[in-house]
């Protein structure tokens, strides 16, 4: 999706994955920061490092496109029918940006941040119909802190339950560094400040809240998009992986909002999602860093997407 230019995040169709990258981001904190870097600690960098954590953007992906709004503004404002090559070209632009802002200098921070700010300008509009308990007619921006925060928590809901799938446990005290990290990023969004969770309880609480408030809710609308998120056309060589990425994008949501968009899970589904998890957690430590991780590993796997890229368009 992105590279480090305003004119890179005026493309059409990048909305919600430039929302996503901002709040994958947690605020560029890592361990070496730059002077003047909101780079703090060494949590997001830890987590954030990871090729595999890619298998929780499809879940993330979901649950923001459950609440109405977030699903009208994705329809009538994005490309999930663009080919194939500009998805793939969409996702190494996003990975680029979330490298960027996470391990990037402050100006990196601010100008991806700047560009962000001026394409959710352009993205509003109003619900068509009724859904759960928003009435038809309402009206819906992309600078909504309200939307804002929806889709900042599942991120941070479901990078933190990729990790411990895929890769190890991680402490309640890396969980809330992780969570209250992430807050910093409120005044580049013009965020309330306080108003994004600051530790694992709240997070949790407020999920808790959103799914107990009727506001989510999984219309026609989301299930015409959610086909293209779990299973989005590709070569047939690739068919088979797009199954092992399916299983957590389905597995890790929760049962409701998982049986609202139509989707099967019975036991052999959670088995191979216990044992494909299983098997990448004990091989993942033998992997090179160069495989493993993105910062090292970015020419290798960009390289990858790009010839990808050219096959399928």
């Amino acid at each position: 999706m992105i590279v480090f230019s305003k004119s890179s995040f005026r493309r059409r169709g990048d909305e919600l994955t430039e929302v996503q990258t901002l709040f994958a981001v947690n605020a560029s904190e890592a361990s070496t920061p730059h002077k003047g870097s909101l780079r703090i600690g060494g949590v997001a960098w830890k987590i954030n490092s990871e090729v595999v954590l890619l298998l929780g953007w499809g879940r993330a992906m979901l649950l923001q496109l459950a609440h109405p709004l977030v699903a009208s503004g994705v329809a009538e404002h994005s490309s999930f029918n663009a080919s194939p090559g500009a998805r793939l070209q969409r996702l190494r632009q996003t990975i680029e940006a979330m490298l960027a802002l996470t391990f990037g200098t402050p100006e990196e921070v601010t100008r991806a941040t700047d560009a962000i700010n001026a394409m959710h300008d352009r993205v509003h509009g109003k619900l068509s119909g009724t859904a759960g308990n928003i009435p038809a007619g309402t009206r819906y921006s992309a600078h909504d802190p309200k939307l804002l925060t929806w889709v900042h928590a599942t991120l941070l809901d479901s990078f933190l339950s990729t990790y411990e799938l895929y890769v190890g446990p991680l402490t309640l005290e890396e969980k809330n560094r992780y969570c209250a990290q992430a807050r910093s990023i409120e005044p580049l969004l013009g965020i309330p400040s306080g108003s994004l969770p600051s530790n694992l309880a709240e997070l949790r609480s407020y999920m808790d809240e959103m799914f107990a408030s009727g506001e989510i809710a999984v219309t026609e609308t989301a299930r015409h998009i959610a086909p293209e998120v779990v299973s989005p056309p590709t070569l047939w060589v690739m068919r088979p992986l797009l199954w092992f990425f399916s299983l957590p994008t389905i597995g890790l949501l929760p049962t409701a909002i998982r049986e609202a968009y139509g989707y099967r899970w019975v036991w052999w589904h959670e088995a191979s999602l216990r044992l494909s998890a299983g098997i990448v957690r004990a091989l993942l430590p033998f992997v090179s860093s160069t495989f493993r991780h993105w910062p090292k590993a970015s020419r290798f796997w960009f390289a990858i997407l790009e010839r990808t890229e050219r096959l399928v368009s």
